[in-house]
């Protein structure tokens, strides 16, 4: 009898277990822009990130030493001139000294001391022609070691700035090397990013937030940035075109695939989609009832809800969705949806943002 109310017993308990794990939602039925991306894409993402610093440096260090080369290249052509100054110098005392043996010479200079104490009128005029062709030699001679002595200072100095100029130049041939390299990796990762995030938009789901590792931006909550760092404008507000049914609706920065992208202010994102005209795309909400949009990304960096200060990366630009080539549009509304734009050069401007 105590056997038969032990299961009796385990029937429901048993049951209720069921139900607990069929209530469990699983990781197949997350909703789109939720959580976190997969290894696979953070791994990408970071890389292209990554690379996108790397290549900025690159560049950075190729112009300098490109201009610090150019420095030494004008160094050396200053030293080349003033040689050729000094070297012309020479060759006019040595015509000069030339013209004076000469003349001494013809003078009866070149007679010897016995002759011209023979010759002199008096001890006094003797010794005062001596002392003057004495005072000449000496001069002539002076003035030639001298500048003997700069021209092989100017010589070494120019053969100085040329090893320099040829070093720099081997240290520049190196970086651009390096510059090379290392935009053909970014090129790769960006093409791979970017098919990815087709991928993604075509099935309308997003992977998830990719945290990327960014450095200190610096501002404080209530600035206002630019929505990328570098960029070249293209289709502005209100331009009309066979590409939109109606007006431009927003400003567009032409930046290569995987360019971070930053919030413009202090804000709360309001919704992240995948698929569409705009493919993958973020809005924020900002103080004052204003909302910005951030459309044709190849990744996400932040998940709806969640709080976001000025500057922070919140996506990579790609070209996902209605786009014919890489860039961003961005957009300035007055509600989260489609329809309420403004003109966001000018709402930037009011805000301290110079585009």
């Amino acid at each position: 009898m105590r056997s038969y109310r032990r299961h009796r017993l385990l029937v429901p308990v048993l049951l209720c277990a069921l139900a607990v794990l069929a209530a469990r939602p699983t990781d197949a039925h997350k909703e789109p822009g939720s959580g976190t991306g997969t290894g696979a894409d953070t791994g990408l993402s970071a890389e292209v990130a990554r690379l996108y610093e790397e290549a900025a440096v690159a560049t950075q260090q190729y112009e300098a030493g490109r201009e610090e080369a150019e420095e030494q290249r004008a160094e050396a052509q200053r030293a080349e001139a003033l040689l050729d100054a000094q070297r012309r110098h020479i060759a006019a005392l040595h015509e000069d000294l030339g013209r004076i043996a000469r003349a001494q010479y013809r003078s009866s200079g070149g007679l010897p001391v016995a002759a011209h104490m023979i010759l002199a009128d008096s001890p006094e005029g003797l010794m005062r022609g001596q002392h003057a062709f004495s005072q000449a030699d000496l001069a002539v001679n002076n003035a030639i070691s001298k500048n003997r002595r700069a021209e092989a200072r100017l010589a070494a100095d120019e053969a100085k700035a040329a090893a320099q100029w040829q070093a720099l130049e081997k240290r520049n041939t190196q970086l651009a090397g390096l510059k090379a390299d290392i935009e053909q990796k970014l090129e790769t990762a960006r093409s791979q990013l970017q098919g990815q995030a087709d991928a993604a938009a075509a099935a309308g789901a997003c992977r998830g937030a990719v945290r990327l590792d960014q450095p200190e931006t610096g501002f404080a909550d209530g600035e206002w940035v630019a929505p990328v760092e570098t960029y070249e404008l293209s289709a502005s507000y209100g331009s009309g075109g066979a590409r939109w049914s109606n007006r431009h609706t927003g400003q567009d920065f032409a930046v290569p695939i995987g360019t971070p992208v930053r919030a413009v202010g202090a804000g709360r994102v309001v919704k992240v989609s995948c698929g569409g005209a705009f493919g993958m795309e973020i809005v924020l909400k900002h103080a004052g009832g204003y909302y910005t949009q951030y459309a044709h990304l190849a990744a996400l960096a932040v998940d709806q809800g969640e709080h976001v200060s000025p500057g922070q990366w919140i996506g990579q630009s790609g070209t996902t969705g209605n786009s014919t080539g890489p860039h961003l549009h961005f957009e300035a509304r007055v509600t989260p949806e489609s329809g309420s734009a403004v003109d966001p050069v000018a709402w930037l401007a009011a805000r301290g943002v110079s585009l």
